[in-house]
C-alpha cells in the first residue's frame, strides 16, 4: 500500500534575531547589490551563527486510515512539523509527499477571518480546505450540530470566545471531506466533555471513514488510548516511530533518570532582554505521588558580557496537561528577599508537599534582572505524579499553599 504522508531528509531553520526586510527604492536597491560582493562571506558567517533548526532531517512515512500521535517536549518541533505539513510554511530542506487534501486545526482562529460571522467562515474555511460550496452544504448543519453554535451562527467571531472558536473549528475540519486530518494541542482549550466529543469523532473518522489522523498532545493518557502509532521528536529530530506504547515507554524512560539535568542551549527564545538567560536546570525525578516533595535547582548564565545585573527575581510555572498553571513560586513572594545574580550559583527552589492529582504536568521557568524581564523559558521538563495516597492533595487556597510551602535559596557552588 502507498503511504499517504512521506517525509524525506526534512530540516526547517529559523533565523534568531533576523532583522525584518523593508521595502526599498530602485537607488538603494543598486547600492546594495554593489555591497554584496563585499559583504557576502561576512554575511554568512554573522547569519550561520543565528540559526536555530526546529527541524532535522526527518524520515518518516504513514500510512492511510492511521492515527499517529506525535509527542515530545515543548520545542521538539512538533507544531513545525504540522505547519510544513499543512503547508502553511515551507521547509528549508528535503521534502514532504500528500496524497489528499489536509484539513488541519493548529490554532484558535487559524483559517478564519475575525470580522465574519460563524455562518461565513464555514464556507472560508471549507474553501480554503479545498471543498467545493455544494460539498460545504451538505455538510453544513452537521457541523453546526457538532459545534453547538446555533445560536451565535450570525455574529462576528471575533466575539466569540476560545472555546466556541475551537469548537467551530474543530468540526469544520473534522467533518468536511479531506482525507488527512491535523490536529494540534488546540483541543485543550475545550472543556472536558468537548474534548472527548472531539476523540469520539476522530476515531469515527479514522475508523469509519478510514482518514488519517496525526495528534499532537501533552496528555499521553489521550494519546495511548486514541493513537495506535506515534512519533516521538527531541530537538527537532526524529527519536523514534513505533506503537504508542514502545514510543511512550522511550519518552518517560528518557525523563526517569535519578536527575534531569538540562541544558538549554539549544532552546529557542521569544521573550526577555536576553542579558542573563537560564542556561542548565537540575530536576529531582525520584518517583512522585501526590503529597511527594520536589526540588529545582537553577543556574544562569551571562549572556551579553557587557551587561550589568543589579539583581534578579525567578519564578517557576507548574502546568496541568491542558497548559493551566498549578503552582507559581516566585521569589516576588517575598519583597524583602533580594536575590544576587552569579554564574557560580545554583538557584533551588523547593515544595515540601506537591498536593497534585495523578497525572502529567511541566514546568516553566521565568527570570527577571535589573527590573527587566530577561527570559522564559516554557516546558522544560515534564514529569508524572503516580496515583498513590490522595487524601488531602487537593487544596483550593493555591496562593496560600504556594507561599506557605516554598522554600527557596541559593548556594555558592
Amino acid at each position: 500500500m502507498k503511504p499517504i504522508i512521506k517525509v524525506e531528509n526534512l530540516s526547517k531553520h529559523y533565523r534568531i534575531g533576523g532583522k525584518q526586510e523593508s521595502y526599498s527604492t530602485l537607488r538603494e536597491s543598486i547600492v546594495n547589490a554593489a555591497r554584496v560582493p563585499l559583504n557576502a562571506l561576512r554575511g554568512r558567517r554573522k547569519n550561520g551563527n543565528n540559526l536555530f533548526w526546529a527541524l532535522k532531517e526527518l524520515n518518516f512515512e504513514i500510512m492511510p486510515g492511521e492515527v499517529v500521535g506525535i509527542i515530545g517536549r515543548n520545542g521538539a518541533g512538533k507544531s513545525t512539523l504540522l505547519k510544513v505539513l499543512s503547508r502553511i510554511t515551507q521547509p528549508t530542506e528535503g521534502r514532504v509527499e500528500l496524497y489528499g487534501r489536509v484539513g488541519s486545526l493548529l490554532e484558535v482562529g487559524t483559517g478564519f477571518h475575525p470580522e465574519l460571522t460563524g455562518r461565513e467562515n464555514i464556507y472560508l474555511n471549507g474553501a480554503i480546505l479545498g471543498m467545493r460550496h455544494d460539498e460545504i452544504t451538505k455538510k453544513f448543519d452537521e457541523i453546526v450540530d457538532f459545534a453547538e453554535v446555533e445560536g451565535f451562527l450570525d455574529t462576528p467571531v471575533k466575539r466569540y470566545s476560545s472555546g466556541m472558536y475551537t469548537r467551530l473549528a474543530f468540526s469544520v475540519a473534522a467533518h468536511l471531506e479531506s482525507e488527512i486530518l491535523i490536529v494540534d494541542e488546540v483541543l485543550a482549550v475545550g472543556d472536558q466533555e468537548f474534548q472527548k466529543k472531539c476523540f469520539g469523532k476522530m476515531d469515527q473518522v479514522s475508523k469509519g471513514e478510514g482518514r488519517t489522523v496525526l495528534l499532537v498532545s501533552h496528555n499521553l493518557t489521550a494519546v495511548k488510548n486514541f493513537c495506535k502509532s506515534s512519533i516521538l521528536l527531541e530537538s527537532g529530530r526524529l527519536m523514534c516511530q513505533d506503537k504508542t506504547s514502545d514510543v511512550l515507554k522511550i519518552y518517560t524512560s528518557r525523563n526517569d533518570n535519578p536527575t534531569k539535568h538540562f541544558v538549554l542551549d539549544e532552546v529557542l527564545r521569544t521573550r526577555g532582554a536576553k542579558n542573563i538567560l537560564v542556561n542548565e536546570v537540575f530536576f529531582d525525578s525520584d518517583d512522585y505521588y501526590p503529597n511527594s516533595p520536589l526540588e529545582l535547582k537553577i543556574k544562569l548564565k551571562k549572556n551579553n558580557p557587557d551587561s550589568k545585573i543589579k539583581n534578579i527575581n525567578l519564578a517557576v510555572f507548574i502546568f496541568d496537561n491542558l497548559a493551566n498553571v498549578i503552582y507559581q513560586l516566585s521569589t516576588l513572594f517575598d519583597e524583602n528577599l533580594e536575590v544576587e545574580f552569579s554564574e557560580a550559583s545554583e538557584y533551588v527552589f523547593k515544595i515540601k508537599s506537591l498536593n497534585l492529582n495523578p497525572g502529567f504536568y511541566s514546568v516553566g521557568i521565568w527570570l527577571q534582572g535589573s527590573g527587566l524581564e530577561q527570559d522564559y523559558v516554557e516546558n522544560v521538563v515534564s514529569f508524572e505524579v503516580r496515583a498513590g495516597n490522595i487524601y488531602n492533595s487537593v487544596n483550593p487556597n493555591i496562593v496560600s499553599l504556594v507561599q506557605k510551602e516554598f522554600d527557596f535559596h541559593y548556594d555558592k557552588i
